[in-house]
């Protein structure tokens, strides 16, 4: 049984009753928080807090025996911070950069383990990599090198792409244009003009790329941001509507209706960050957990939005897929 489907499976119940059950005559009951500015009821929000769960439970932990979990989740989950530090936890789980920098804003003291973060030093929410130094710790999506990655696999399933739009979020600090960048360096070898769309709310994306659809031989990249997930459903739905090509950061995407997504597992991850609050829970301090880079990462390959969209998908890309959905 691959764990996707084993995550699924023990979810149902931890979602539905996350509190239920009575700790022991004398036993102390520790509490978690977790912040994942996701939808409630999206495939891959089950995965990743079934995930975390099974981590949590691997490491000896029982729900509702000696430990609690309170979950907001929500696209604007961040907004939910103050909220959730109100009930009191012993360490939040943080899923994404606003999350982070919301909890970190409300609290210099409750312990704070993320998920799915870019950048971490750069957006001042840990001293360095090694040693963070504050009440932070977790998990990175990947180095701003790879994202070169996204513009060769665009080149390898669509090979008539001439021009390539990449979704660009402003707000994201240095993420956004350091993604933009090392896909800038590398654009002229596949012989690519790139340009940028930035993505500000649903209208002025929808009519960024209805003008950007009228280019010939056009592609999209989607940047690894807060933004591009909020509006991930719109960008997949105009994708198919322009019938663009177009590579995701995280297989959300393609396991939504996007064409193909290359990116760090995050479901991993939060298995991963279930042992870094078990560490916390026992006595050690997020200033001394180095922050980690992904050790999975993770191809996914849509063939039915292939089809649609009359694309071949070479046979070397199928035999490397860590997923094939049709």
């Amino acid at each position: 049984m691959r764990r996707r489907d084993f995550i699924r499976g023990i979810i149902g119940s931890v979602t539905a009753f996350p509190l239920a059950g009575e700790a022991q005559q004398g036993e102390r009951v520790r509490r978690v928080g977790a912040l994942i500015n996701l939808r409630p009821d999206d495939s891959e929000t089950q995965a990743r807090i079934g995930a975390f769960v099974q981590g949590l439970q691997e490491a000896g932990w029982s729900i509702g025996r000696n430990l609690r979990v309170d979950y907001r989740v929500a696209p604007d989950a961040d907004r939910l911070a103050v909220d959730l530090l109100a009930l009191g936890p012993d360490v939040v789980l943080a899923n994404s950069n606003p999350c982070v920098q919301q909890l970190l804003q409300a609290t210099h003291d409750v312990p704070i383990v993320f998920v799915a973060v870019t950048d971490p030093v750069g957006s001042g929410l840990v001293q360095s990599l090694a040693r963070p130094g504050g009440n932070a710790t977790g998990f990175i999506t990947a180095e701003f090198g790879m994202s070169g990655k996204w513009l060769e696999l665009l080149k390898q399933i669509a090979p008539s792409v001439k021009r390539a739009a990449f979704l660009q979020d402003l707000t994201a600090g240095t993420s956004s244009s350091a993604q933009f960048a090392a896909i800038q360096a590398v654009a002229p070898s596949f012989g690519v003009e790139l340009v940028s769309i930035v993505l500000h709310d649903a209208s002025q994306l929808e009519k960024a790329i209805a003008d950007f659809a009228h280019s010939e031989n056009a592609g999209l990249i989607v940047s690894r941001t807060g933004a591009s997930i909020r509006h991930y459903d719109l960008i997949i739905n105009l994708a198919a509507q322009y019938r663009l090509p177009a590579v995701y950061p995280l297989r959300l995407f393609a396991a939504s209706g996007g064409l193909i997504s290359s990116g760090p597992d995050i479901v991993d991850q939060c298995r991963l960050a279930a042992g870094y609050v078990n560490r916390i829970l026992h006595g050690e301090k997020p200033a001394d957990l180095p922050v980690q880079a992904p050790t999975k990462y993770e191809l996914v390959i849509n063939l039915k939005t292939a089809k649609a969209l009359h694309l071949t998908i070479p046979q070397t890309l199928l035999a490397t897929a860590d997923e094939v959905i049709e």
